[in-house]
């Protein structure tokens, strides 16, 4: 996603754990069309990263960060470890981003 294309960034600081920082796009129908999380936080397996990126696709962008989390927590299924992070953090980054729209 370049700036060029509606992208939205959005980032949080989870208390006593990492940065999560998420770039997205908003679709004219009011979904997140694409979703990209990244910071210094640590996935087991690594492939979890994939599955928070799909969960948020598709959401409302009026979601709040309940339902964010839920998404997020339900895509990562069980056996997941989230080192640093959490579906809560995820979830706030993703509402500063969309907050961030102009």
């Amino acid at each position: 996603m370049s700036k060029g294309d509606g992208a939205v960034h959005g980032d949080y600081k989870v208390p006593g754990g990492k940065l999560v920082v998420v770039d997205l796009s908003v679709d004219d129908g009011g979904r997140i069309a694409e979703g990209q999380v990244s910071g210094d936080f640590f996935l087991e397996p690594d492939s979890a990263l994939d599955a928070i990126n799909a969960a948020l696709r598709g959401l409302p962008a009026d979601s709040g960060e309940v339902m964010i989390a839920a998404a997020v927590r339900m895509a990562l299924g069980p056996g997941v470890e989230l080192f640093g992070i959490t579906p809560e953090g995820v979830a706030t980054a993703v509402r500063r981003a969309l907050e961030s729209q102009p």
